[in-house]
């Protein structure tokens, strides 16, 4: 006679308990508690947006209209939860006396400076792109405007040497923008990604300004067969200011240098510096 279901049900979960004790990589549950929630980060990158483009992104729960009572509830909450999830992953920092409330005070400290390059990064995609009709079509629809501001937020916490959250949100701008920027990347202003689709920039990229990258085109390290032990070494290439790399080019390397004034062809394997000014093509032989 079979088994009632309920009781199949009791059985998988006493087995699945059982095999969560075998301490593994996978298994968190002696302090699931107080692991970092993913879905409260997000909810701060989104919480970032409405600071950072007044009057772009709305939120229905607040109910003031005065800017400056408006702005202290957002900043309030973004430094409430931001405070409570860096508190929780310091625990992966080797700075022991690292402090989970100074450090979310002076990333908010940032917001100024973030606004600064997000205004520089806004005008080049206006200026680059003859499409568009507004600067407001870029800040609410462009996915490369949403990754770049996602990365600028997130890489001012990796400066504060916060740990995992700067890659979660980097992520998250990934999954819904289909570009994927390391917040350890350097990037300067006026940043511009035209429409943005397969992007790969990596953790030691450097990027001067007025740079101007197409989809496709990926900025990462020649081998990563060494795996942990080229942790702390540049491997990514850098991008001098003025470059335009057309879609599907791959630079790769940490010592690899782009001049300034070149432009990368589409498809273009580049594994060497390129001197300024430089043209390269991808040609089929």
């Amino acid at each position: 006679m079979d088994r009632p279901l309920e009781q199949e049900v009791q059985e998988l979960v006493a087995d699945i308990l059982e095999d969560y004790k075998g301490n593994r990589a996978i298994d968190k549950m002696e302090d699931f508690l107080d692991q970092p929630d993913k879905d409260v980060i997000i909810n701060i990158v989104n919480k970032m947006l409405r600071i950072l483009f007044p009057g772009y992104y709305r939120d229905r729960t607040y109910r003031v209209y005065n800017a400056a009572s408006q702005l202290t509830l957002q900043i309030e909450d973004v430094m409430y939860y931001l405070n409570r999830e860096i508190a929780k992953v310091l625990k992966y920092s080797p700075d022991e006396l690292a402090d989970s409330e100074k450090i979310t005070m002076a990333f908010l400290k940032k917001i100024p400076a973030i606004r600064e390059y997000l205004e520089t990064d806004l005008e080049a995609a206006f200026d680059g792109d003859p499409a568009a009709a507004s600067k407001d079509e870029i800040i609410l629809s462009y996915p490369g405007m949403l990754a770049i501001t996602v990365y600028r937020i997130a890489h001012e916490l990796f400066l504060l040497s916060v740990p995992l959250i700067p890659r979660t949100m980097t992520e998250y701008a990934h999954s819904v923008t289909g570009v994927d920027i390391h917040p350890g990347a350097s990037i300067g202003k006026y940043f511009f990604i035209d429409h943005g689709t397969g992007i790969v920039v990596g953790e030691t990229t450097v990027i001067g300004e007025h740079v101007k990258v197409y989809q496709g085109v990926t900025l990462g390290a020649l081998s990563t067969s060494g795996g942990q032990k080229l942790k702390n070494r540049k491997r990514h290439p850098t991008i001098e200011d003025y470059v335009t790399i057309y879609s599907n080019a791959s630079i790769l390397g940490g010592a690899t240098i782009i001049g300034r004034d070149s432009v990368i062809g589409g498809n273009s394997f580049i594994t060497r510096s390129v001197p300024p000014g430089s043209r390269v093509s991808f040609r089929n032989q």
